[in-house]
């Protein structure tokens, strides 16, 4: 553990896993952990007790730290559900929205997630983010020119596309790109080559069968996805494509058609400054999918949790300002 004083103990508890840090006043990581216990596999359901076995060293060695958790834990299927903070918000909006929980060792403040509601005049849909919202702080706390205006991508099993301006979330639609793979690879004819085949797909063959798959949402045109999904089958009974690399054609297809309606979305407007913020192979592949839409000048970040998690501390009052 580092010498450096403590200043927060900061948790991500998300669907699958979570992830605890014991941050300095710079946020700088003292001690980790990380347990395979998000919300649907916390061993026994019993939240209270994985929270006091990820953090109970660092309690008895600073009874007084402040603690501080984002993520689906703050959810209804979660420790403690959470109301949602409205769309448009800003970082004081978002730490105002905390709500503190007893856990038997200390006090625990969750952060809200951010709905969206409808907007006839706009076109926009009621949508909800949990757990991105604390990332996007954190972005717009380290980036700057990014908060005063910028198109953030979250890529993942439901990517989100958020609208900045102003250092305020504006706007953000979901697309369930991730599980919709998933579902398409393991339940349905799709998938059905690939899990047959004994043979993997050489690189070569996966990134040239990805990239046409981009190509195919790029100019579908009119058919949209409903009317390119089917060729994954078809190509392969014609010989065009692989079984081996027909999941990767796959996934250009349906990152390809995100893509394509999200850029599309902005209609007139010239698109903002694109940043992506995720896993780096998963983020690589965005990159190659955006530059399909004419869209080039992408900033890629890895996470930023962590900053947001000190941000809404900070704005909450919960650590000294920095």
């Amino acid at each position: 553990m580092n010498d450096a004083s403590p200043c927060l103990i900061a948790l991500d508890w998300g669907t699958s896993s979570l992830r605890a840090w014991l941050l300095d006043d710079q946020g700088r990581v003292l001690d980790s952990r990380h347990e395979p216990w998000g919300i649907l596999h916390t061993p026994d359901n019993d939240f209270a007790r994985a929270y006091q076995r990820v953090v109970g060293q660092w309690r008895d060695a600073h009874p007084d730290l402040p603690a501080l958790a984002c993520g689906m834990i703050g959810s209804r299927g979660g420790w403690h559900e959470v109301p949602y903070v409205a769309a448009p918000a800003d970082a004081d909006a978002i730490a105002a929205g905390l709500v503190a929980i007893d856990t038997g060792i200390d006090q625990l403040s969750l952060v809200p997630g951010v709905m969206q509601h409808d907007n006839v005049e706009t076109g926009t849909l009621p949508n909800v983010m949990r757990g991105e919202e604390t990332q996007l702080l954190g972005v717009m706390a380290r980036y700057p020119a990014l908060a005063r205006e910028a198109l953030l991508i979250m890529p993942g099993t439901h990517s989100k596309w958020a609208l900045i301006e102003r250092e305020r979330l504006v706007e953000f639609t979901t697309h369930m790109t991730g599980e919709l793979y998933a579902v398409l690879r393991e339940h349905s004819i799709l998938g059905r080559p690939a899990l047959e085949c004994q043979e993997d797909a050489t690189d070569a063959a996966s990134q040239q069968a990805f990239d046409e798959g981009l190509e195919n949402a790029r100019d579908a045109g009119s058919a949209g996805l409903s009317g390119q999904l089917f060729s994954v089958r078809s190509r392969v009974l014609a010989g065009e494509l692989s079984p081996a690399a027909s999941l990767a054609y796959l996934s250009g297809l349906l990152i390809g058609e995100e893509v394509r309606s999200a850029t599309a979305a902005l209609g007139d407007r010239p698109c903002p400054p694109l940043a992506l913020i995720g896993d780096e192979a998963l983020c690589r592949r965005y990159v190659r999918a955006l530059s399909y839409f004419e869209c080039r000048d992408v900033e890629t970040i890895n996470d930023a949790s962590i900053s947001g998690l000190m941000n809404i501390a900070r704005r909450a009052g919960l650590i000294d300002p920095a």
